[in-house]
């Protein structure tokens, strides 16, 4: 793209038609994307330590009592969640599709002697395998997918857990996710970030779909020596918590319940989300 694309570009493109999401798979933007998973400054790409902590404490004591099992971690990252749940007893499983995340989850697992296993993989088309007790998929993940994709990953979630299996869901609530498409338009100067390890800006715009409660935003990164322009974009879908229960329900679950968090406890730091926890019945 060219500075020009940017003048003539569309004021609200309809959600998903300008990307998926932004490049978490490209092996260079993954591995930047990497040190903010792991850094301590942010809870923006992962939580600091002291919030995960608290929140694997909360799962484990409350959802499993505390008792070992095989977890199924879907958009596992650098496994900060399965590390910390194997270290407690569990088995875990975990699936992502950024290659640094997945290659960093490998060698902590292997360096530390962790019953960790993980698969490089887009959990939309992943074979997850079954038995688990318990599966996760936290931090928002579930609204950056399509309506129909995500009641397909709840459906195969479904079928990988064994009988009485139970799954905790941390999406965005509407409310979030509609003032994520209110953001006003802005623009960073970079002397290197996570789109480019060269100096660069970066525009961001947002827009908002009411009647289909989708944020999209883009993003425009335009290289600092050459002009060169790389737009992103990514949509939100907004559910409310009726939508969230009945599409659970749908798909199998039953025993749907709504927490303020995976902590326990609501607080500043994650109020844009919501705990949700449901089980897979005896019968299957």
């Amino acid at each position: 793209m060219k500075l020009i694309d940017i003048v003539n570009r569309a004021a609200n493109p309809a959600p998903w038609s300008e990307g998926e999401k932004i490049p978490w798979d490209d092996p260079d933007f993954s591995q930047r994307m990497l040190a903010e998973h792991l850094s301590q400054r942010h809870d923006a790409a992962s939580r600091r330590y002291d919030l995960l902590d608290r929140q694997v404490a909360w799962i484990h004591d409350n959802v499993l009592s505390s008792q070992p099992t095989h977890i199924l971690d879907l958009g596992c990252g650098p496994g900060l969640y399965a590390s910390r749940l194997a270290r407690r007893g569990h088995t875990c499983t975990g699936i992502d599709f950024s290659p640094a995340s997945i290659a960093y989850a490998q060698k902590s697992a292997t360096d530390e002697g962790l019953a960790c296993t993980y698969q490089l993989g887009d959990i939309r088309q992943t074979d997850y395998g079954q038995g688990y007790g318990l599966a996760l998929l936290i931090f928002g993940e579930f609204n950056v997918f399509r309506r129909e994709d995500a009641r397909q990953i709840l459906r195969q979630t479904h079928a990988a857990l064994g009988a009485g299996g139970r799954l905790v869901l941390e999406p965005h609530t509407l409310d979030a996710v509609a003032a994520n498409g209110a953001n006003s338009p802005r623009w960073t100067s970079y002397s290197a970030g996570l789109f480019s390890p060269q100096p660069y800006i970066l525009l961001t715009e947002s827009s908002w779909d009411a009647s289909q409660q989708i944020a999209t935003e883009r993003y425009f990164v335009i290289d600092a020596a050459t002009g060169r322009v790389t737009r992103h974009a990514a949509s939100m879908q907004g559910y409310t918590p009726t939508e969230y229960e009945n599409l659970l329900l749908e798909c199998g679950f039953e025993d749907v319940k709504f927490h303020p968090s995976i902590s326990g406890s609501m607080d500043e730091r994650q109020d844009s989300l919501c705990g949700i926890t449901a089980r897979k019945g005896r019968g299957g």
